[in-house]
């Protein structure tokens, strides 16, 4: 028996539950429905459960087949239901990181966003956007919390993260909340959620160093690379290019640390965090060190 689509969840449940009813009103199955076009099962499949939305091509096909107009009108609905909380510019890496396989990610500025804990995250909105109201920023700090349950899930991608050594004494937060921040990083390192490198704060000049990057593998397409800036974003499928990313994310890693002393190298600063040591301090001492 097919499992129930609950279509109060959200704009692509409804819109999922919809195309489920409007498919079996017709008798049809989603071979049949899929019959000339360029579209999988799969994807219809994942549609009906709400997970992926439909593309626009695909959602003409469907009106034409079901003798309807709905899914072609509300394309756009499911679109901004999706990527609320999100810029415009990162509807695609949303869409398509929950069938990824691996996505390997370096980011030499911030936290990245998947392992960002709530404070960090909400201080990061409030120090950019300094006119908009609370209830706006509730948004987008929920979005992306939203996101980042990425990593709970079973059959979560694998997720490989690279950050540089003084990204960790980078002091968003107050040093107790820097602390259960970098915990959180720590702790999911731990359980095998994510795997952590992080690049020694004396490495010199090593790949990537201006550019963030996140990488992203699939079963059954081809890679993806993503880059962004402050208020923009590029999703490149190029495959020469993608291939000299993943060259120069490979050559980063090399550059890196272990996990294993990845890892300690992160608990210690969140021992550091919780007993108070400042960063001018710990730069002192480890030059001190060499």
């Amino acid at each position: 028996m097919a499992k129930e689509i609950d279509g109060s969840a959200g704009v692509p449940q409804f819109y999922g539950k919809e195309l489920r009813y409007k498919r079996e009103q017709a008798g049809l199955t989603l071979e049949r429905l899929a019959e000339g076009s360029f579209f999988s099962i799969g994807l219809l499949s994942e549609i009906e459960h709400g997970n992926r939305r439909m593309p626009l091509e695909l959602a003409q096909h469907v009106d034409r087949v079901l003798d309807t107009d709905f899914f072609t009108r509300r394309c756009e609905d499911v679109r901004e239901a999706r990527r609320k909380g999100h810029a415009q510019y990162f509807e695609r890496v949303l869409e398509t990181e929950k069938q990824a396989l691996v996505i390997g990610q370096w980011s030499p500025t911030v936290i990245p966003g998947l392992v960002q804990t709530e404070p960090y995250i909400r201080e990061l909105y409030r120090a950019e956007r300094v006119v908009s109201p609370p209830e706006q920023i509730d948004v987008m700090v929920h979005a992306r919390l939203k996101r980042a349950q990425l990593l709970l899930e079973q059959g979560n991608p694998e997720y490989w993260i690279v950050l540089p050594e003084t990204l960790l004494w980078q002091p968003v937060l107050p040093p107790q909340q820097m602390a259960e921040q970098l915990e959180h990083v720590a702790g999911l390192a731990r359980s095998g959620r994510i795997i952590l490198q992080v690049v020694p704060w004396n490495t010199g000049a090593h790949a990537l160093m201006h550019n963030n990057a996140m990488l992203l593998d699939f079963a059954d397409a081809p890679p993806l690379f993503y880059t962004e800036g402050q208020y923009h974003g590029n999703t490149i499928d190029d495959p020469g290019i993608v291939k000299q990313y993943r060259r120069s994310y490979d050559l980063l890693r090399a550059a890196a640390m272990s996990p294993d002393s990845s890892l300690a190298t992160v608990e210690a600063a969140t021992e550091d965090y919780r007993n108070g040591v400042h960063h001018n301090q710990l730069v002192r001492r480890r030059l001190a060190e060499e």
